[in-house]
C-alpha cells in the first residue's frame, strides 16, 4: 500500500504533469491507488496523493460492497452545470476534518484509459463533486484553496487541531462550518 501525501507538504500544491500513453507502468500505479483509497475509506484518490505527480485519478462513488474502481488518466472537466452547492468535504491529505466547499453539482470529465483511448463520465451529487475534488488536485488545488478565505483561516486551525490529535487519513470528525 501506499502512503499517502499530506498537508502542509507542497508537493500538493505542484501541478501534475501529463502521463504518457500507452504506459504499463501506470496499470500498477492505478491498482495501488485504489487499494489505498479503500484501505483509508476514500471515494477518490489523485497521484499527487501519493507522491506521484502524474494527472492520474481514481473513483469510486459506488456502494461500499461493490468496489468498482473508474481510472482516469489526463482527465480535464470540459463542463459543469447547476446552482453552486456547499456540501462538507474530507480529503485523504487533510485528515480529521469536513470542509465546506461550493461546488456546481453536475460535472462533465474527458479522460483517457490504459489503451490511450478518450472517454467521458458525467455525474452529480458525490460522482460530480469528487470528479471536480480529484481533478483540482492534479492542479495543485486542495481543499484550502477550494473554500473560502474566511473558511479556509476555520479549517487550518481545525486541521492543525486534528492533526495534534492523531488524525489518520478518512478521518473526517471535525466539521469546519461556514
Amino acid at each position: 500500500m501506499l502512503n499517502i501525501v499530506k498537508s502542509p507538504d507542497p508537493l500538493l500544491n505542484q501541478q501534475c504533469e501529463p502521463c504518457e500513453l500507452p504506459d504499463k507502468s501506470l496499470k500498477r500505479l492505478a491498482k495501488q491507488m485504489a487499494q489505498t483509497m479503500y484501505k483509508n475509506n476514500g471515494v477518490g484518490i489523485a497521484a499527487p496523493q501519493v507522491g506521484v505527480l502524474k494527472q492520474l485519478i481514481v473513483i469510486d462513488c459506488g456502494p461500499e460492497d461493490e468496489r468498482n474502481p473508474i481510472v482516469l488518466i489526463n482527465p480535464v472537466v470540459v463542463e459543469t452545470k447547476g446552482e453552486p452547492v456547499t456540501e462538507g468535504e474530507g480529503c485523504l491529505s487533510i485528515p480529521g476534518i469536513t470542509v465546506p466547499v461550493s461546488r456546481r453539482p453536475w460535472a462533465r470529465v474527458q479522460y483517457y484509459d490504459f489503451d490511450g483511448e478518450l472517454w467521458e463520465i458525467e455525474g452529480d451529487g458525490l460522482l460530480g463533486r469528487c470528479l471536480q475534488h480529484e481533478t483540482d488536485h492534479l492542479k495543485g488545488v486542495t481543499l484550502f484553496e477550494s473554500c473560502t478565505p474566511q473558511v479556509r483561516l476555520r479549517a487550518v486551525t481545525a486541521y492543525e487541531q486534528a492533526r495534534s490529535e492523531g488524525a489518520r487519513p478518512g478521518d473526517t470528525s471535525i466539521e469546519v462550518r461556514a
